[in-house]
């Protein structure tokens, strides 16, 4: 009998816990109710999550997009009071009331507006409308380049960039001084760019909203390479803001080897257009400070030959060919 009650109150206790469980693909609203981030594609077929899924604090300052199901509920007129999909175009239709666009209004608002539809339509006299959220349509944020995990975010509010960047795991050693955001997903809208550093803080990440439906896309900083006759030939990403010279580039590389050749040290440019400029650099004049080092851009090759002959013989094609199978070295 001792051992019947001890199965049965374990039991009872297994129980209670399944039933305070809440499923892992819900979140619960303000008021109480089931807020379910499963993601759904076009037509309202499931669609599988890829990534996190972020969830604001604050639910009141959620916009309605297209695909969300809304519950309505119209205070002592049940006939009104029902579950409504917003259309692909952002609106409701209601009876006797017709279509009443909610697209990019919170809650309070798809409410305030319902009653003023309901009132305008001469249907009630002094409707008092809540809206609640039963279903958020899938929505996500892409983010690719240079970022520990790159994929979609599923994202049902405006997110700071900061939160949605560190869902990706961050930016890596590599990213540029800009990231660029392009808005609504659309490919010919303009992209924003916003300023990022690892050195220092960048405010911008903290303010800018990434809204459902943008991407996000963290460039490469800018690579320039330093060959022949020094101590650690390789690729070097730009500094931070963007900008490296010569001297800083020698620098990077651990300097020039006892045999290098720096009467002839070169600066190989290669334009958009494909044409190549050949800059001859005065070591000696950098060294000592009476020259200005040339500032790098991106692709730029800093080349040190190793004597006078191999100066002689060394073509900028040549230089160019060496530097495409050249590894980067990440600082």
């Amino acid at each position: 009998m001792a051992m019947t009650r001890s199965l049965l109150l374990l039991f009872g206790v297994a129980l209670l816990q399944a039933m305070l469980v809440v499923p892992g693909n819900a979140q619960t609203t303000a008021g109480g109710s089931l807020l379910s981030t499963s993601l759904r594609g076009k037509g309202g077929s499931a669609v599988q999550g890829q990534g996190p899924t972020i969830v604001p604090k604050d639910l009141s300052a959620l916009r309605i997009e297209p695909g969300d199901l809304l519950s309505v509920n119209v205070f002592d007129t049940p006939e009104f009071t029902n579950s409504y999909r917003v259309d692909p175009v952002g609106d409701l239709t209601i009876p006797l009331c017709g279509k009443v666009s909610v697209r990019g209004l919170t809650l309070p608002e798809a409410a305030k507006r319902l009653e003023a539809a309901l009132k305008d339509g001469q249907i009630l006299t002094q409707p008092q409308v809540n809206v609640d959220v039963q279903q958020y349509a899938g929505q996500y944020v892409a983010v690719t380049g240079e970022v520990g995990a790159p994929g979609r975010v599923a994202l049902i509010a405006p997110t700071t960039l900061g939160e949605i960047l560190a869902e990706v795991g961050g930016e890596t050693p590599l990213a540029g001084a800009h990231i660029k955001i392009r808005r609504g997903g659309d490919d010919a809208a303009p992209e924003e760019e916003v300023p990022y550093s690892r050195s220092k803080s960048t405010p911008e990440t903290a303010s800018v909203l990434v809204r459902p439906g943008d991407s996000v896309f963290v460039p490469r900083a800018g690579i320039v390479y330093v060959l022949g006759a020094v101590n650690r030939p390789g690729g070097y990403v730009m500094q931070e803001d963007g900008k490296l010279d010569v001297a800083q580039a020698l620098a990077l590389s651990g300097g020039t080897a006892l045999q290098a050749n720096t009467g002839g040290l070169r600066v190989i440019r290669r334009n958009p257009d494909g044409t190549v400029l050949d800059f001859p650099l005065s070591y000696n004049g950098i060294a000592k400070g009476t020259q200005t080092p040339l500032i790098l851009q991106a692709q730029d090759i800093v080349y040190v030959p190793m004597s006078k002959v191999k100066a002689a013989f060394s073509n900028a094609a040549g230089i160019i060919s060496a530097a495409a199978s050249t590894a980067i070295i990440d600082r």
